[in-house]
């Protein structure tokens, strides 16, 4: 992984990493304490997918469990099965996804797919963390979800992808 560190005059410090597999992504820690973190599209560097920020104490928090020190990961290839089968997936919902429009009650997400929506990043990236019943999906929002491999599976084909024929 490649880091590069930029000082930000009044605001802190950035930091830009490029992964192995040339996935781009950028840390800003304010001096306040807060770090903003930032995804780039593959296919066009400065485009922002996705961020998120974090108070100080959540950016230590995540720090601990990428770092390991809760969990250390027997082997990579297996981290599934080392979660007890829960497993946390994004998706961006395109346009023609069949949940577009409908509710997380309406659907019936953890009733009728048995999984959890932890959150969801509208395009303009107003995020709703642990979101109600009452939550609308829209185009373009990058949901959040929590359950077991095959729930998922069967929720991305049947929610989260574009209607067949489309």
């Amino acid at each position: 992984m490649n880091i590069r560190e930029t000082e930000l005059p009044g605001i802190g410090k950035k930091f830009v990493l490029t992964t192995d597999s040339d996935e781009k992504v950028v840390v800003v820690i304010h001096d306040d304490g807060r770090r903003d973190v930032y995804h780039f599209d593959a296919n066009d560097a400065d485009e922002s997918i996705s961020s998120v920020s974090f108070t100080d104490s959540e950016a230590r928090q995540l720090a601990s469990i990428l770092g390991g020190m809760t969990y250390k990961p027997k082997a990579l290839e297996t981290i599934d099965v080392n979660l007890g089968d829960l497993v946390i997936e994004w998706y961006k919902i395109p346009r023609e996804a069949p949940v577009v429009g409908k509710t997380i009650g309406e659907i019936g997400m953890r009733q009728n797919y048995r999984i959890n929506v932890i959150g969801i990043i509208r395009k303009d990236q107003d995020k709703k963390l642990n979101p109600g019943v009452d939550s609308t999906f829209e185009a373009g929002d990058m949901v959040v979800v929590s359950g077991e491999r095959a729930d998922l599976n069967r929720a991305l084909k049947e929610l989260f992808q574009k209607e067949r024929g489309n």
